[in-house]
């Protein structure tokens, strides 16, 4: 909030736009109702409070239900009417008169907060007039729980991160806690408490708005608010056979549903949000608590119901118990790949006071890691990953090394590959000669990579090639990821690619939604380095899309990055830079350095395409080696691109060391798009036989089939020919380079041969377009004839709402059509 006289709401522009519409008809005499809905704190007295202030030349008359009025007639109405007659009995004949009142004080706004907590007789009266005030100067808003029948409803979402982080700005965090926006679950009333303590306190505004609309149920439809607080998945027939058992009549559901607690998914009951289910939960005594597991225990079928049963069973737990406690351990393995890692958490924070044995606590902390590394500070999650492979190491050797493994794969997240060196050697000494596959795959995977991310590229190759054998024989989609790994380290990107896209089919038939996100990464890296644009940008939306849906930021960052990357090779900075805006807060708090390397390389690229190799160069020395906190992998891929820079800088010592060990990782792997790009930077460096390596390097682009990056050879190879009177020549080779750079969808590096072509002796009247769309056009024309605003294809897509605009009207030109009906029907 701000000050008193004005109100600050962050991510409710859509919803500040329909009252202030509602405003504007009722000032011109075109009035009625609307009904602004949402959970208790989700900012519906914050908009009355909006309109309010909004409403110039209105007169503002306003009232709000309460709980213990609830039962006296026309309480409501009392605060309303300036001269409350004897109010008619007969409802049809109080809901003229009230119309009357009403329209007789035009212009008028009437708020009506708490609109549920009224009595009937008011609610039902103010809801009549409503209905019928469309002739007339007067606005009715009102804030409730639930719809009023017959009148319009305005419904508040939950606020997306940003402007979750924005709230929690406002009241002086800066930098929130990883949790603390999830916790909140998009409340802003709860953001605004959270931001002042660790968990809402017990008489906060929340709590007593929820702990009053309690209060205002029926004993039944508490139990019924209970019941779904206290089981995430209760279908309806559990419920019946509950309600039966307990004595509720099950026509309170009704009652609990209007109220905003409840509501109905197909055949299940389930509480409206994750926030009103925990207050729900943490409200009731705890007698009534242990009752409702008690009961819902009763009715379950073990065998049916099994997750469900370990659940309710634990809350009843009172000491250490290592079968239950295995039990919610499995189950909150199977949650967390399942996607829901919600879920999980809350079963493993009930499975640690019940195991007390080293293993079980062992598997507790895997899991913990396995958490965190998607959701929180990788750095953090290596130790805790650590001390789970310490206490599995005796009596679970299989899970030991799984705890390694992902410890090491949290390190390269955080950028810390001191440590990764040190898990892989200690990896080493568990080696056995009779290791299952998936065993020496681990091990293999840790030598491999730890030699290739040291440069020892020729010791690396045959570990690798190991690893992305016994990944095409294993079955589980995380081998299949690691072997993925190991075939983009030697240069496969084909085999690379297969084995990603084989990891997202496996984990698709098992129901491992956790990990997909994951082999997306590979999918779309895989993807970048066969210069399959249009596939990677597709790849990475749906990576991002499916983190963000199941709850994984920092996979969610992953992909922000790789889209960022694919902007900026392509010299998209709006793009770029919007996708990099996304990722920087994440990649900051969380010490994310692998995706912080990367952002580093995408900025960089953007400096090169806008011809500004010094900027670029400053860039790539913030990646320089001995930090201990880089990322090796990255920045030997980004050496191409830094020989660019500083050749173009005069710094050909530093070009030429830098290079050396990219030509030893090119032979070692025998990758053609590595090896073209080895030889475009010895020609860069302006060797006497450059010419050869640009041919050379032409060759490899076109049998690799890299287009864009043949394109930027040709150009770089037209500049040197231009200058060496070659004109014809280089003319040839900037007419191809061209039309990749405008299939690409790439208008600095086409601005760029533009001038070089011109400079060549070659007249260009203006950048012609090749009458097809490029990807992102493709995706956005796509999302059009969805319905998409540009509001939301902006969101989706992570790039700016000038970028939409920007795309739209050269579709248009493109396609030679004047609007979005058009569009939507061509792609329909």
């Amino acid at each position: 909030m701000g000050s008193d006289d004005q109100v600050v709401l962050r991510g409710r522009d859509r919803e500040l736009t329909v009252l202030r519409r509602a405003l504007a008809d009722a000032r011109d005499g075109r009035g009625g109702g609307l009904v602004v809905l949402g959970e208790p704190g989700s900012g519906r007295t914050a908009l009355l409070a909006a309109a309010r202030a909004e409403a110039d030349r209105f007169t503002i008359r306003s009232a709000r239900g309460v709980a213990a009025e609830r039962h006296l007639r026309h309480s409501g109405l009392l605060q309303l009417l300036p001269e409350p007659a004897d109010l008619p009995a007969d409802p049809l004949a109080l809901g003229c008169a009230v119309h009357a009142a009403l329209a007789a004080a035009a212009p008028l706004l009437c708020l009506v907060d708490d609109a549920d907590l009224l009595d009937a007789g008011s609610r039902d009266a103010l809801a009549f007039a409503a209905r019928r005030l469309s002739g007339s100067g007067v606005l009715v808003l009102f804030a409730a729980g639930s719809p009023l029948d017959g009148l319009p409803g305005l419904w508040l979402e939950p606020l997306g991160a940003e402007a979750g982080a924005q709230v929690l700005a406002d009241h002086g965090v800066a930098e929130p806690a990883p949790d603390l926006l999830d916790l909140a679950s998009g409340n802003p009333l709860a953001l605004t408490e959270l931001a002042a303590a660790p968990r809402i306190p017990p008489q906060s505004r929340l709590r007593r708005a929820v702990r009053d609309r309690l209060a205002a149920l029926g004993p039944g439809a508490r139990e019924i608010a209970l019941m779904a607080a206290l089981d995430d998945w209760l279908e309806v027939d559990t419920l019946v056979r509950a309600t039966e058992r307990s004595g509720v009549d099950l026509r309170a559901l009704e009652e609990a549903r209007e109220a905003g607690f409840v509501r109905l998914d197909g055949d299940h009951v389930l509480a409206t949000s994750p926030l009103l289910q925990a207050l729900v939960r943490e409200e009731a005594p705890l007698a009534d608590r242990r009752a409702t597991h008690t009961l819902l225990l009763s009715v379950l079928d073990p065998r049916r119901h099994r997750l469900r049963c370990t659940w309710h069973r634990a809350a009843l737990a009172g000491s250490a118990d290592p079968k239950l406690a295995g039990e919610l351990l499995e189950s909150a393995s199977e949650f967390w790949l399942a996607g829901r890692p919600r879920r999980a958490r809350a079963l493993l924070r009930q499975a640690r006071p019940l195991a007390r044995d080293t293993s079980l606590r062992g598997v507790a902390d895997l899991l913990q890691g396995s958490l965190e590394m998607r959701e929180g500070m990788p750095a953090v999650a290596s130790q805790t990953l650590l001390v789970a492979a310490n206490q599995l190491a005796g009596s679970q050797r299989d899970h030991a090394l799984t705890a390694l493994m992902l410890a090491g794969e949290a390190s390269c997240v955080a950028g810390d590959y001191v440590r990764y060196y040190a898990i892989a050697d200690r990896a080493q000494q568990l080696r056995r000669p009779d290791d299952s596959p998936r065993t020496r795959l681990i091990l293999d995977h840790f030598a491999g990579m730890s030699d290739a991310f040291r440069g020892r590229h020729d010791r690396a190759a045959a570990p690798l090639r190991r690893v992305v054998g016994l990944g095409g024989v294993l079955d589980e989609p995380v081998a299949k990821i690691w072997a993925s790994q190991a075939a983009y380290t030697l240069g496969d990107a084909a085999r690379a690619h297969e084995l990603a896209v084989g990891a997202v089919t496996a984990a698709g038939s098992r129901g491992t939604t956790a990990v997909v996100p994951w082999a997306l990464v590979y999918v779309a890296v895989s993807e970048l380095l066969l210069d399959r644009h249009s596939a990677a940008l597709s790849s990475a939306l749906e990576g991002l899309r499916m983190a963000r849906t199941i709850g994984q930021p920092n996979s969610a960052v992953d992909h922000l990055t790789i889209l960022a990357l694919e902007a900026s090779l392509r010299g998209d900075r709006d793009t770029a830079q919007a996708r990099l805006d996304a990722a920087a807060h994440e990649v900051a708090t969380r010490g994310l350095g692998r995706p912080g390397a990367l952002s580093t390389w995408a900025s960089a690229c953007v400096d090169l395409a806008e011809d500004r190799p010094e900027d670029a160069l400053d860039r790539f020395r913030l990646m320089a080696a001995g930090t201990g906190r880089v990322h090796p992998g990255i920045r030997a891929m980004a050496t191409p691109n830094f020989v660019e820079a500083a050749a173009r800088c005069g710094q050909h010592v530093k070009a030429a060391k830098a290079l050396a060990p990219y030509e030893d990782w090119a032979r070692s792997t025998g990758c053609d798009v590595r090896m073209a790009l080895s030889h475009r930077c010895r020609a860069l460096l302006g060797e006497p036989d450059a010419d050869e390596h640009f041919e050379t390097a032409i060759e490899l682009h076109r049998a690799s089939q890299t287009a864009l990056e043949l394109a930027k050879t040709e150009l770089f190879y037209a500049h040197r020919l231009r200058r060496n009177r070659k004109a014809r020549a280089a003319r040839e080779l900037l007419r191809d380079a061209l039309k990749i750079f405008q299939r690409y969808d790439a208008p600095r590096w086409a601005e760029r041969t533009t001038a070089e072509l011109r400079a060549a002796g070659e007249s260009v009247p203006g950048c012609a377009k090749p009458g097809g769309l490029t990807p992102q056009q493709m995706q956005i024309a796509r999302l059009v004839a969805e319905g998409a605003t540009n509001r939301e294809i902006a969101a989706q897509l992570v790039i700016s709402h000038r970028t939409v605009d920007h795309h739209l009207r050269n579709i248009f030109a493109r396609l030679g059509i004047r609007s979005r009906v058009e569009l939507a029907a061509r792609y329909r």
